[in-house]
């Protein structure tokens, strides 16, 4: 049986620049664009190695900016044949409502009814962008909890991606086990995890492309698959492969980017990428165990990551 994969882009204009004083537009230059290495670059290499991936879309900044950052954000990935889903950074609403100190933050911080409310408008921003009604959501830094589920369940949405055993109990707040990443039913939603490993005994950390060397993705992948697991699910966003300021590309990153397209596409059959509209049958609550702990992998992986730290985001 083949192994489904999400590979899923965070897509967003981020806190940390409105915080600078950074206009959208330079906002967009560094976190869409992000030095070269940002969409555009990315929806090329989906395009070359033939693969899918969704795109989980903030539309929220529209609050504050109004539509034009989204349909620049949402027009060139529709365009590539690739999925766009909800994503929502809850502060954008603080920031509309005149609070300017972050309030608001996590979705979490609200009630089942504001969630539903916030939810709604960031539905409803993304299809003025002219987006598919959104049948799939992700809250912004995992923040979500049973009343999300309640809420999106109210509004139609199927699937969520927020669980994240990495982070859990916060932000990631979900009725769920940390260790939970095959797909399973709450609160009338389907919740398709963000995959763990296990990073040494008892310590999980999620597959998101710069938290995870080359070699655990590749090992997580085979793993999934000789287990016969129904899906593995990526993290990634769209400013990942830059440094963290966004001018300038984290070769590293780059090729770790680079190195999972290929592996995608050289074993299709066996681990097939997938857009969230593409699920028709989605085994449920099957027996899943993250990928045990290895002490040299991990080694590996902390070499990488002092070398990608030094030399791309502390350099001059």
């Amino acid at each position: 049986m083949a192994t489904r994969v999400f590979l899923t882009v965070d897509t967003e204009l981020t806190w940390r620049h409105y915080a600078d004083g950074a206009s959208w537009q330079q906002s967009f230059e560094r976190c869409y664009a992000a030095a070269g290495v940002g969409v555009p670059y990315q929806l090329e290499m989906l395009d070359r190695y033939g693969l899918k991936a969704c795109f989980f879309v903030d539309p929220m900044p529209a609050l504050v900016y109004g539509l034009e950052p989204v349909n620049r954000m949402v027009a060139p990935i529709l365009a590539a044949g690739q999925e766009v889903q909800l994503h929502l950074h809850s502060f954008w609403h603080s920031l509309a409502q005149g609070a300017s100190d972050g309030s608001g933050f996590e979705l979490t911080s609200f009630d089942q009814q504001t969630q539903t409310d916030l939810i709604r408008t960031a539905r409803d921003l993304l299809m003025l962008a002219r987006v598919p009604e959104p049948i799939a959501f992700r809250s912004g830094s995992f923040a979500a909890n049973a009343d999300t589920l309640r809420a999106l369940a109210s509004l139609g949405i199927r699937y969520d991606s927020s669980h994240n055993g990495s982070q859990h109990p916060w932000p990631s707040a979900l009725p769920l086990p940390p260790r939970q990443i095959a797909p399973v039913e709450v609160e009338g939603v389907i919740e398709i995890p963000v995959t763990v490993i296990e990073d040494s005994p008892g310590q999980l950390r999620h597959l998101q492309l710069c938290a995870v060397s080359g070699a655990e993705l590749r090992e997580a992948l085979m793993h999934a698959y000789c287990e016969a697991h129904p899906v593995v699910t990526i993290v990634s966003h769209s400013f990942e492969l830059a440094t963290r300021d966004g001018l300038r590309e984290n070769s590293a990153l780059r090729s770790r980017f680079e190195q999972l397209c290929a592996l995608l596409a050289r074993h299709a059959d066996q681990i097939p990428t997938s857009h969230f509209a593409d699920i028709d049958e989605l085994p449920l609550d099957l027996p899943a165990e993250p990928l045990p702990p290895n002490r040299i992998r991990k080694a590996e992986r902390m070499v990488e990551q002092l070398w990608s730290n030094t030399v791309y985001e502390r350099r001059l």
